[in-house]
């Protein structure tokens, strides 16, 4: 049983290790803008007023567009949302804390919420910096990926 359980993980970590190392050096930029604004809005100069558009800081589209290239980000997200009964920011942080590395899908699923739908309704990224959650999945990812005792 340990030794099936021991080659799981062994395929993970060789499926997602690129995924991984291409995501974890935004560790440090979620750390620094945490509880500031990543984003603010432009509504034209001058006296002709245009409808606001959100601008997002760099590294947070170079994030988001970074991980929607991965393997990390899946489509299919809504149905781990329902399997976990996960509903709130709180329980997705309580899911990430809780997740080992044969709880991909969970790491996953929480990421690709924020990543796809914030492609559709922007606030969702900024949210996510607010809530913590991109670094939490981050860091997650980093300590099951990098850490040789944590299963």
């Amino acid at each position: 049983m340990y030794g099936q359980e021991e080659k799981v993980s062994e395929k993970i970590r060789n499926q997602y290790m690129s995924d991984v190392d291409s995501l974890v050096r935004f560790i440090p930029w979620f750390d620094k803008v945490q509880g500031k604004s990543v984003s603010h809005y432009y509504d034209g100069n001058g006296e002709y007023k245009l409808i606001q558009i959100p601008v997002f800081d760099s590294n947070l589209l170079d994030f988001v567009k970074t991980a929607g290239k991965t393997a990390l980000v899946d489509r299919n997200y809504p149905y781990v949302y329902t399997r976990y009964r996960l509903k709130t920011a709180a329980d997705e942080l309580k899911a990430v804390e809780n997740a080992h590395l044969k709880d991909i899908d969970v790491l996953k699923a929480v990421l690709s919420k924020y990543v796809l739908g914030g492609r559709s309704k922007s606030s969702m990224w900024r949210e996510a910096v607010d809530n913590g959650v991109f670094a939490a999945v981050l860091k997650r990812l980093k300590l099951l990926f990098y850490s040789t005792n944590v299963e």
